[in-house]
């Protein structure tokens, strides 16, 4: 099959086609062709090396998580059939969706309504996961809390915008100016310029502080919450963890999460769109065979909405 790799860590550079076999589905899997895909940061940090303490070795490589295609193979007694229309948030420890085909354990896969497009679908799974398992699960949201997105026009924050607004509560959202429009569009209640205001310093006060840009950290958001806040973080390191730890027995808890991939929480995703209460913003589309052009937009940071990587012979829907 035709996939896109690398072969050692570096920038964006180091991606480049490649053809390399099918990979076999085993009991218990699903083999998706994929028609789209989309990039995360966690995408360019594990092609960097940021992470290869955690993943050694393996290569070739083959980035991205989120996939959007039909069931290429599946069990006669899986909840698919071939030619079903699905999304994936892949659950392989370094990806590999950035190819035809992928695999994945069926809980990591939902069916698409018809009219969900593959792009749309393709944008939701890491980052939609993302944002819903950290309000919902570690943030522990309710409908009467105040929540506050920080970085809420990226796209893992304008998915969480939506997802806490769903849940009936008071969402207030920081990003530059420039965003504020788009931001209050989604559904925020307030905005905060960070280039103007320091969230950090405000006399309000907050049940949630979800720090989807990975820009703050627990003490700078500690005083603004209030009693038994949480505070949670989307950026994976060594300091994170450790807050984690020495935090959880606190009343004001912080923990950095990391989203793992459930077919429940796909489903939740297509019902929050479906009903009209999630949309999908695209920031920019880009063939399978300029994936280093689309790694590199995400690491030059993107204002509004997510990266989606497109199969040549495929159209949008």
């Amino acid at each position: 099959m035709h996939a896109m790799v690398y072969d050692d860590y570096g920038d964006a550079s180091v991606l480049h086609a490649a053809e390399i076999p099918t990979p076999e589905r085993l009991p218990g899997q699903i083999l998706i062709e994929m028609h789209a895909s989309s990039v995360n940061p966690i995408d360019y940090r594990l092609r960097r090396g940021e992470m290869k303490g955690l993943l050694p070795g393996g290569f070739p490589r083959i980035p991205g998580y989120d996939v959007a295609g039909v069931v290429a193979d599946c069990a006669d007694d899986a909840p698919f059939k071939m030619g079903d229309r699905v999304m994936a948030f892949l659950d392989a420890a370094r990806g590999g969706a950035s190819a035809e085909f992928s695999v994945c354990a069926i809980d990591s896969a939902a069916k698409l309504p018809d009219n969900l497009s593959f792009e749309e679908a393709a944008a939701m799974p890491l980052a939609g996961s993302t944002a819903l398992q950290s309000l919902r699960d570690h943030g522990k949201m309710q409908s009467h809390h105040r929540v506050l997105i920080n970085g809420a026009s990226g796209g893992v924050g304008m998915f969480a915008v939506q997802i806490a607004k769903a849940a009936g509560c008071h969402v207030d959202a920081v990003a530059s100016g420039e965003n504020r429009e788009f931001c209050l569009a989604l559904g925020a209640d307030h905005f905060y310029d960070y280039e103007q205001v320091d969230f950090t310093e405000s006399s309000e006060r907050w049940d949630i502080v979800f720090d989807a840009a990975g820009k703050s950290g627990y003490l700078d958001a500690r005083d603004v919450m209030n009693p038994h806040g949480r505070y949670v973080s989307t950026e994976p390191d060594v300091k994170g963890m450790v807050m984690t730890v020495l935090t959880w027995p606190l009343s004001k808890s912080g923990t950095v999460m990391l989203a793992r991939p459930h077919a429940d929480d796909l489903q939740e995703l297509i019902r929050l769109h479906q009903s009209g209460q999630l949309k999908i913003t695209i920031d920019s589309r880009f063939p399978l065979r300029d994936l280093a052009a689309a790694h590199r937009r995400i690491e030059a940071g993107v204002d509004r909405g997510k990266v989606v990587v497109l199969r040549e012979h495929t159209s949008p829907g």
